[in-house]
């Protein structure tokens, strides 16, 4: 099932936020994507935010890793990269209008107290939660505060009634306030918390759509109740279901590749990617290879599936393999060669790599593929002597030399060296194979290679003479 339509609200403004707690995830990438894609739709502005409030897991490393994989999908910002740590003076400020508003107050249980409340309310068969200890009433008398401890600060969540909203994903969702505790909003340090952030994020940034994984779905009541109690606009939401692996299991980095720059390491295209991604969760009829202006030009947010994707490798390789074979050579040669020189490629004297990319690229799934198979053009050829033996017989040797020799004046054209071994074939008697196995193995060390006049031709007439000799 898929949405229809998604409401427009101008100014057009999305935003990524991710926690710089470890790689950009394909999830993540993703919600990127489409968030991205629907400000670009609109002429509306994308905007890149740092939720690195989590300071034991944040690291800079990981904000750099996000920003890299960005960069490499080419999803560009228009507004940030914003960093909620930079912000703590906002979100102090906001702290304490609404302690003196009324709508957060000070907390003195223990996190040991708490606990004990969540174990009481489990035995009981009660959801576990705060069971407000501390939330100031018109009548009711709070403990002494107890000495020497820093409190907390908790949303004064609304007790009653519900909370929906239209999600433009998933449809209609309501969660009643009685399932929702009052959230700490700042830890006994002053330091806010994720959803007090967010919220205040999303006000002060004008965010007027959230895109966004359906784990967070959760979170979506606590921060439309604290922007309703701070008096700021609602964003419309979207939740998008999750990214499952092969086997149907939610992805996990120890049996998938969840990292995205794991994908150019790989040898894929970011272009592949993106389109793959894309198609995860979207469609635009039964399209499935389609350029980012495309997919800028439809993505105007409906047809969002609301179940979840699977992830499906022999798809993305297929896809890669469309975007290699469209991809220009040289642009591939760069990307190859590095690989190529780590597994002992020499270039001094050989053929020109954009040339060989051409010829080997038609079957290449990845660019490591690519750069595996050019390198039959890179290396001193060590043809197997079992197979020489079985292919460089004396009934061919003839053949083959007088094929070396004409090798020495014949037009070095794929065209003319292909009507060449036509002639020494029909003088001699023999069939394609006969003289193309050994030539293969002399020139290449390999029985498998794209056409022989194509590889012929691309080794050049001196290479070619030359290694003939050593076998005729």
């Amino acid at each position: 099932m898929t949405t229809s339509a998604t409401p427009v609200r101008t100014p057009i403004r999305t935003r990524f936020a991710p926690s710089p707690t470890g790689f950009l995830h394909l999830g993540g990438a993703r919600t990127a994507l489409y968030s991205w894609a629907f400000a670009r739709h609109f002429g509306g502005t994308f905007v890149l935010r740092i939720e690195d409030t989590d300071l034991e897991r944040s690291t800079p490393e990981a904000v750099q890793a996000i920003i890299e994989g960005m960069e490499w999908l080419g999803l560009s910002h228009d507004e940030g990269p914003f960093y909620q740590m930079q912000r703590m003076d906002r979100y102090r400020e906001l702290v304490g209008q609404m302690l003196g508003a009324g709508t957060a107050y000070h907390c003195y249980s223990s996190p040991d107290e708490v606990e004990a409340m969540r174990e009481r309310m489990r035995a009981a068969g009660e959801k576990p939660r705060y069971d407000g200890t501390w939330r100031p009433e018109p009548g009711k008398t709070l403990p002494a505060i107890p000495e020497g401890r820093k409190p907390v600060v908790r949303f004064k969540n609304p007790l009653d009634g519900e909370v929906t909203w239209d999600d433009f994903v998933k449809g209609t969702i309501t969660i009643g306030n009685k399932e929702l505790d009052d959230l700490v909003i700042a830890r006994p340090d002053g330091t806010p918390t994720y959803n007090f952030c967010v919220a205040v994020d999303d006000w002060d940034m004008q965010i007027s759509h959230v895109l966004r994984g359906d784990d967070h779905v959760n979170n979506t009541p606590r921060q439309i109740n604290i922007l309703r109690a701070i008096g700021a606009p609602l964003p419309l939401y979207g939740h998008l279901p999750m990214i499952l692996g092969a086997d149907g299991q939610k992805m996990s980095k120890r049996k998938d590749a969840v990292n995205v720059m794991e994908y150019p390491a790989q040898g894929y295209l970011p272009e592949a990617i993106l389109n793959y991604l894309a198609r995860l969760g979207w469609s635009h009829g039964d399209d499935e290879v389609f350029s980012m202006e495309q997919v800028v030009a439809w993505f105007d947010g409906s047809h969002l599936s609301n179940s979840a994707a699977q992830f499906n490798i022999e798809k993305l390789n297929w896809l890669n393999n469309h975007y290699i074979k469209q991809a220009d050579n040289a642009r591939l040669a760069e990307l190859a060669k590095p690989r190529m020189l780590a597994a002992g490629a020499r270039f001094d004297g050989a053929p020109e790599l954009p040339a060989v990319l051409a010829l080997m690229k038609e079957r290449a799934n990845t660019v490591n593929e690519l750069a595996d198979a050019a390198m039959l053009f890179y290396r001193t050829p060590q043809p197997d002597a079992a197979l020489l033996t079985q292919h460089l017989t004396d009934a061919v040797k003839p053949a083959l030399a007088q094929f070396a020799d004409r090798c020495k004046t014949v037009e070095w054209s794929k065209e003319a060296l292909a009507a060449m071994i036509k002639e020494v074939l029909a003088a001699n008697s023999l069939k394609m194979p006969q003289i193309a196995m050994p030539l293969r193995l002399i020139v290449t060390g390999q029985l498998q290679t794209p056409a022989i006049d194509a590889v012929l031709q691309l080794f050049g007439r001196e290479a070619i003479v030359a290694r003939l000799a050593k076998y005729l």
